[in-house]
């Protein structure tokens, strides 16, 4: 790895983060050297180069297998609650270095200061979980139909995970996965985006400084660089019985078909197409509060990002005025300054996707009420700075039917009665977060109940970004159906088994089937 000098205080975080210049950024944290093409990171917030790493060879992508499985069967023999002790040392070690990870977060990719510090609380709060769960990994205990018979499960360490997580929350979506997986046995190769690879980098030498304090091998926290074509590897290896990815759809359905072709399994985060439905009974202030922060929080760059309001006609112009009032209030610039609300998209390759998509929502038949556009001079050298646009749109229209990872939030309106709101939301393919603003009780029951809202997250009076660690995250439909983070999420990272002893002197067969022996 090759480190560049850069302004923010940037330097300092990554000497705390135990980042240096070394011919490294693959595998285990160990010395071993990496062969591989050499991968730039740019910051987004100034154009400016941060640092080089190099991606991992299929030779190197070896020696990191070889060494997670070694590591897996010593690691599975340790009583969960002794894992759990390692999860909490890790935890109180992100503590630690909250601040620095934070600001390294904000810097590669984009997003503000205050945005990647909680990132890393999410880190942080995970670790609280799993060590919890890990005296809680238990099974059911069921009756027997035949006397003499004790009949329960119980859950065992699965083994490899391999974790392939996106630029736009490059550390919570990996300690996600890594949390839950190490107390249940599991070891991790974590893929990175090769869009904030240094992030990566970070999380992988604070996880080893903690198993070395504790004389723990290396391999239970592996780590490889590169694309698509070094995700490939582990997607294809029988010898990693899980990826958990995340990113988009297209991709989703690649790793989804590549695990499935060696009966594999895996648990796909994907793309979101996330609503608000505003009916007349709904607080405006309320709304247009999480409408704004679900729609240019870490400028729209969220899965749980808000991409459609959908409003009834009676207020329908009364929310507009309020959104637009909103939104000439926005301060878009360095996240690390503290007073700007909105940071870059990723790179240029966002941003030439966010102007596309503006000309395509005018090309249907769309009208840019903020028109957006991108910014130039001072302190936004970089070219990845977009302000956030609002268009008035159909809800048939292509565009709005894709997800497009930029600040757009498209309004939509209806008539009638709240169940055409919900088929609206539910009438495009991705099903990760929606919500409803209402004050009436029975709109909110019936956005909830089995009719109503089709996706894996359903609010009522919150927006739809953000969630907590306690509850299931993950959608259906085209959003891939897995869940990570809390609840009983845990159970995907293990193999189940079904034990039955018999403690009596005889063998009683299936089906009443008697043998004379």
């Amino acid at each position: 790895m090759t480190l560049v000098a850069v302004d923010f205080g940037i330097d300092q975080a990554l000497e705390k983060l135990g980042i240096k210049e070394i011919n490294n950024g693959t595998s285990t944290g160990s010395d071993y050297f990496s062969s591989g093409e050499i991968i730039a990171s740019y910051s987004p917030v100034d154009g400016a180069l941060i640092g080089k790493v190099k991606s991992t060879s299929q030779n190197d992508y070896e020696k990191v297998i070889e060494t997670a499985s070694k590591a897996f069967h010593l690691w599975r023999l340790k009583p969960a609650p002794q894992r759990g002790e390692i999860v909490r040392q890790f935890g109180d070690k992100l503590r630690e270095l909250k601040e620095p990870l934070g600001k390294l977060v904000s810097y590669e990719m984009g997003k503000s200061y205050q945005e990647g510090l909680g990132e890393v609380q999410e880190m942080i709060d995970i670790c609280d979980f799993a060590v919890g769960l890990s005296r809680q990994l238990h099974g059911l205990t069921m009756h027997s139909e035949r006397p003499g018979h004790r009949m329960y499960e119980q859950y065992h360490s699965l083994g490899i995970v391999g974790i392939i997580s996106a630029f736009n929350f490059p550390v919570a979506v990996w300690a996600w996965n890594t949390a839950l997986a190490w107390i249940c046995g599991d070891v991790c190769v974590w893929k990175p985006s090769e869009k904030t690879p240094l992030c990566g980098i970070a999380c992988q030498n604070i996880a080893a400084e903690v198993f070395k304090a504790n004389g723990l091998p290396e391999g239970i926290s592996c780590l490889i660089n590169g694309d698509y074509r070094v995700g490939e590897m582990m997607t294809n290896d029988a010898r990693v019985p899980l990826i958990s990815a995340t990113g988009s759809i297209r991709m989703g359905k690649i790793v989804a078909q590549a695990v499935a072709a060696r009966l594999g399994k895996s648990l796909l985060e994907l793309g979101g197409n996330n609503a608000i439905i505003v009916t007349p009974d709904a607080d405006i202030k309320m709304t247009v509060i999480g409408a704004v922060f679900g729609a240019v929080g870490t400028a729209g760059q969220r899965c749980t990002s808000t991409r459609r309001l959908i409003i009834h006609e009676s207020i329908y112009n009364q929310v507009k005025d309020s959104l637009v009032t909103a939104y000439k209030q926005l301060r878009i610039g360095n996240p690390l300054d503290e007073n700007n609300h909105v940071g870059p998209l990723i790179d240029k390759d966002a941003v030439a996707m966010y102007k596309k998509a503006l000309e395509q929502v005018v090309a249907e038949g769309g009208n840019l009420i903020v028109e957006g556009g991108v910014l130039e001079g001072e302190g936004y050298e970089s070219g990845c700075y977009v302000y956030p646009a609002i268009a008035e749109a159909d809800n048939n229209y292509e565009i709005v039917q894709h997800e497009t990872f930029a600040p757009i939030l498209y309004l939509i309106k209806y008539s009638g009665d709240v169940e055409n709101a919900i088929k609206i939301q539910n009438g495009v393919v991705q099903g990760l977060s929606s919500a409803i603003m209402t004050n009436n009780l029975r709109e909110a029951e019936n956005f909830l109940s089995v009719a109503g809202s089709d996706c894996g997250i359903a609010n009522v009076n919150i927006g739809t970004s953000g969630a907590e660690i306690g509850g299931a995250f993950g959608g259906e439909k085209e959003t891939g159906g897995g869940r990570e983070s809390g609840s009983d999420a845990w159970k995907v990272y293990m193999r189940r088994q079904t034990n039955t002893i018999n403690y009596t002197t005889e063998l009683p067969l299936a089906q009443g089937i008697k043998f004379d022996l």
